[in-house]
């Protein structure tokens, strides 16, 4: 067969939407698309910013033991006289501080959430992303909390518990505390709603 007698031949399909054959109902992918967004969490609503210094605390003191093994080793090694005392300790500090200064700036950047009329998006991740949405009818109860460096910092924890055994457990960090109180009580008050 030619190609001016297959583009003559009946069609089964009863329209298609381009030249390359594709039935009209299909979906036409990167004709009308938007462009590709640069940031993560382009349009949803980030933390507070003083949460940056909850995540500096908290890196800080969980690679301070790093930075104890890396000074030890520099004392071995001096001692053995392979080397003299300072570079594994030089190391081992510059290590702690891009984990203190720069991973969390970039750890913050990769937080948003979106409150919804109902449901709650979070999406977080540095090296591992996770978009997460809880449907406010499976939420079974919801906590705000506080650590004491989430206290000093004035920040909360909004804790939302759902029904089922995977990821029932969803933690949204960084919120001022009126804003998790506030989230808290719409959440309960969708709740109330579905339950009349």
């Amino acid at each position: 067969m030619t190609d001016s007698a297959a583009t003559a031949a009946p069609n089964d399909d009863a329209t298609l939407s381009n030249g390359q054959g594709i039935p009209a109902h299909m979906p036409q992918f990167g004709q009308n698309d938007p462009p590709l967004q640069s940031s993560y969490n382009l349009g949803l609503t980030p933390l507070h910013t003083s949460y940056k210094m909850v995540l500096r605390i908290n890196n800080g003191l969980t690679f301070l033991p790093i930075l104890a093994g890396f000074i030890v080793g520099d004392i071995i090694l001096a001692a053995q006289d392979i080397t003299g005392f300072g570079p594994l300790t030089a190391l081992g500090a510059l290590l702690w501080l891009a984990i203190v200064f720069i991973v969390p700036h970039r750890q913050f950047r990769r937080w948003g959430y979106a409150m919804e009329d109902d449901r709650l998006r979070v999406l977080r991740g540095f090296l591992f992303r996770t978009d997460t949405i809880v449907p406010f009818n499976r939420v079974q109860h919801i906590d705000v909390s506080q650590g004491p460096i989430e206290r000093i910092n004035n920040v909360s924890r909004l804790i939302v518990h759902t029904a089922g055994t995977h990821n029932s457990i969803v933690v949204l960090p960084g919120l001022e505390p009126e804003t998790a109180n506030a989230m808290r009580e719409e959440m309960r008050e969708h709740i109330r709603e579905e339950m009349i």
